[in-house]
């Protein structure tokens, strides 16, 4: 018997799979595409940075990026999505993507792309997964010790990695995951 290949996790498939599009396209433009449409620069009165606001965390600056992301959001988001629910892990997906965008592009000038900073808050939201109401889970406290170690390190290297997207992108794990800690999502409710 042959057992069938079931799309179990379909936000983030689909966010991996747009995320691959955006890559293919990109190479297949040059670089143009991911330029275009999926790197947020920091002027506010353009109107396609508020469009990038929301995309930038689809385009990846290499297939090394792509991968090295995307191997970290498969192995965490199909867990996440069955403990959060699609709804609730999409709105704090669209939550950590534009709060880090609006920092970068209140503080800086550079440009922002990369799921880094949504598989950072995975990664520290992921470290609530069996918490409950009024506690703080070991795990959470090392897996910040260990993030905060390893972006204090390389907030000092020149290598054009945004450390603040994934500070940010921790932060917001730890914020949502306090607040949705002991809970599960109800069908009717909005996802915060």
């Amino acid at each position: 018997m042959i057992a069938k290949i079931r799309y179990d996790s379909p936000l983030v498939l689909t966010f991996a799979l747009t995320c691959t599009v955006a890559m293919i396209l990109g190479t297949l433009t040059g670089g143009r595409s991911t330029m275009g449409f999926f790197v947020l620069g920091g002027e506010f009165t353009d109107f396609l940075s508020w469009w990038r606001l929301c995309t930038y965390i689809c385009g990846h600056a290499d297939w090394g990026h792509l991968m090295s992301n995307m191997s970290l959001l498969l192995l965490l988001g199909p867990a996440l999505e069955r403990h959060h629910g699609a709804g609730r892990l999409f709105g704090m997906m669209a939550f950590t993507a534009i709060a880090s965008g609006m920092v970068n592009m209140l503080l800086f000038d550079t440009g922002l792309l990369g799921a880094s900073g949504i598989v950072f808050m995975f990664i520290v939201l992921s470290s609530f997964s069996n918490a409950t109401a009024g506690t703080i889970p070991l795990s959470f406290v090392l897996v910040v010790a260990l993030f905060l170690s390893t972006e204090v390190i390389s907030a000092f290297r020149a290598d054009g990695i945004s450390q603040l997207a994934h500070l940010l992108g921790g932060a917001c794990g730890a914020a949502l995951g306090f607040t949705h800690a002991g809970t599960t999502p109800s069908p009717t409710k909005p996802p915060f």
